[in-house]
């Protein structure tokens, strides 16, 4: 498994990007989540000898009403979200888990942003990290 991503929970999305430029990000996408209720800027880290090219992601999560996301600002305040993992076959590792014992937020993938098939793992199963499983689209399809 890779490090996919790290996602972060702000509370202006301009503001947060502008921050992480100062560490060599640049955003590559923005958009929305629906069904996650979130506003999201996707940054990658920019080709230079300050930032590896093999540094994962950050995935800036604004709230944009009430639900998971917003809850967690409002207790925890701005922070880390989770922690993603590249698998090549999420509902392979999904049914590992589970018959490992690890709670599971996410029984069957879902559609995230940028068109990855995601599910998440409850907090309780890695020491209170929430880990999102990405499975990024295969190529042709």
């Amino acid at each position: 498994m890779k490090l996919h991503h790290v996602g972060i929970v702000v509370r202006e999305l301009e503001e947060a990007v502008e921050r992480f430029r100062l560490l060599g990000f640049r955003e590559t996408a923005r958009g929305f989540a629906e069904a996650f209720g979130v506003a999201i800027s996707w940054l990658e880290p920019k080709h230079s000898p300050e930032v590896e090219a093999e540094a994962p992601a950050l995935e800036l999560l604004q709230p944009l009403g009430d639900g998971p996301v917003r809850s967690f600002l409002e207790k925890r305040g701005e922070g880390l979200h989770h922690v993603a993992f590249a698998v090549p076959s999420i509902e392979s590792k999904l049914k590992e888990l589970k018959a490992q014992g690890v709670p599971l937020v996410d029984e069957a993938p879902r559609e995230g942003f940028r068109g990855h098939r995601v599910a998440f793992v409850h907090p309780r199963g890695f020491h209170g990290v929430l880990v999102e499983l990405v499975e990024e689209p295969r190529p042709g399809g």
